[in-house]
């Protein structure tokens, strides 16, 4: 399955510049696979070690001389590694991080090699990591799971695709169009963007194997939390882990987790889930200039899940009911449109920036306000909705136009586009959900 991601590592791939490539992301995301699929595309021999497979293969890097560390590696794959054409992938990296040490070496001595590694819980593996990161001689690389527009490329919906891409404000969505689009995307909301659950659902063409392999992810990253049981009792890590997926859209309370447990413990489970990248925090910003994180207010956030697909599972919402949906918005309060909106938008950032969201709020004892979503883009900042009502009705919206004096801002619906105008003058470009993926480039052409 294509993932823009491939275009990315062929342009750090011909870059003379390039560092080694660090490749972070959630379990079954599809790292491995992109690393693999980039190497059969441009025909590079791959030489994969997987450390959680044979972790006695990290004493091979304990040498700080890269011609040494190649040398052990042709003895343990029974031939040489030509440096020029090939790509040697260090899988599961957090299981040996201290192997990342080796990077420095391999940047300043022995550039032609294309290095990169991958790694689940990474961060969660450095947060205990005794060692320095070689600053300066490694690139990130943030992957997440397949967004809408690359499920379209995966259904063989090409046209729909390229419609897609050259839509721009003015131009008309024909109903037949429309209709269909808007049937991928219940499609998507149930299936979700993780590659294993997108590539069942096309082998299969029904929901029931589908269920079985989200049912499948969720347990594994279950299984995972054993690892942490040195920091958190793994009881509270599942019990937070089952109610995410109920909160997204909320501003969250520990409270709703747990009355009785103390929201530190809590906080120091809600750590490791977002350094596993299976939550996000999506915290309140001022929202006064970019960049939006040097404005947060860290004691009110919202959470988003990693997946649409695997909150719909373990929400337990009735897929008969998304799929006859007239009103997407209107689907469990309107928390599955807002958390495939927000999970679009975290990954529509360039590939090597960190992933980050936020939104907008403002406590007053007689009148609280909130936006759903606010985004920097070419120095602006765009506020986002993701509603059903009319013009009229999106208030929160007014009131940060009318407060920020920002002349436009963005509405998401199951809708044909239109634009029109709030009381602060406001311009809106109401958009169906479908659009999400093309937000920043029309943003740039406002």
């Amino acid at each position: 399955m294509f993932r823009f991601a491939l275009d990315e590592l062929k342009k750090w791939s011909i870059r003379k510049d390039r560092k080694p490539l660090l490749i972070r992301g959630a379990r079954q995301v599809g790292k491995s696979y992109l690393v693999r699929e980039f190497a059969k595309q441009h025909n590079l021999t791959l030489f994969e070690l997987n450390f959680e497979k044979s972790s006695e293969i990290a004493t091979i890097f304990q040498s700080q001389d890269p011609k040494e560390i190649l040398r052990l590696l042709a003895i343990y794959f029974k031939r040489p590694i030509p440096l020029e054409n090939s790509i040697l992938f260090l899988d599961e990296i957090q299981q040996n991080p201290h192997v990342l040490q080796s990077f420095r070496f391999f940047y300043e001595d022995v550039p032609q090699l294309r290095l990169i590694s991958a790694g689940s819980l990474l961060d969660f593996a450095l947060s205990e990591a005794e060692f320095s990161m070689p600053v300066g001689r490694i690139e990130y690389f943030f992957l997440g799971p397949m967004q809408f527009d690359e499920f379209l490329l995966a259904m063989e919906e090409k046209q729909i695709f390229d419609f897609i891409k050259n839509f721009s404000f003015g131009n008309a969505i024909p109903d037949f169009i429309h209709h269909k689009l808007n049937n991928l995307l219940c499609t998507y909301l149930i299936v979700g963007g993780m590659p294993e659950a997108i590539q069942t659902y096309i082998s299969y063409g029904e929901f029931t194997s589908v269920e079985r392999v989200k049912s499948n992810l969720l347990m594994t990253y279950q299984d995972d939390f054993r690892k942490y049981r040195r920091r958190v009792p793994y009881e509270r890590l599942v019990r937070l882990f089952d109610t995410i997926p109920k909160l997204v859209g909320n501003k969250f309370k520990y409270a709703h987790v747990d009355p009785h447990e103390l929201a530190k413990n809590l906080s120091q489970a809600l750590d490791l889930l977002c350094m596993a990248r299976i939550t996000y925090r999506v915290y309140r910003s001022a929202s006064n200039s970019p960049p939006l994180r040097a404005e947060i207010n860290k004691k009110f956030f919202k959470l988003l899940f990693l997946d649409v697909g695997l909150m719909v599972h373990s929400s337990g919402l009735n897929l008969f009911e998304i799929k006859q949906a007239s009103n997407l918005n209107l689907v469990n309060k309107g928390a599955v449109a807002e958390q495939f909106v927000g999970q679009q938008l975290l990954y529509s950032l360039p590939f090597y920036l960190e992933p980050e969201l936020h939104y907008w709020g403002r406590e007053k004892p007689t009148a609280s306000s909130e936006v759903d979503y606010v985004i920097a883009e070419v120095g602006h900042i765009v506020p986002i909705e993701v509603k059903s009502g009319a013009g009229g009705k999106l208030k929160s919206l007014d009131v940060f136009s009318l407060e920020k004096k920002h002349p436009c801002a963005i509405r998401f619906n199951s809708e044909l586009p239109t634009t029109f105008k709030l009381p602060s003058g406001c311009k809106v470009f109401s958009l169906p959900l479908y659009l999400v993926g093309e937000t920043r480039r029309l943003i740039r052409a406002f």
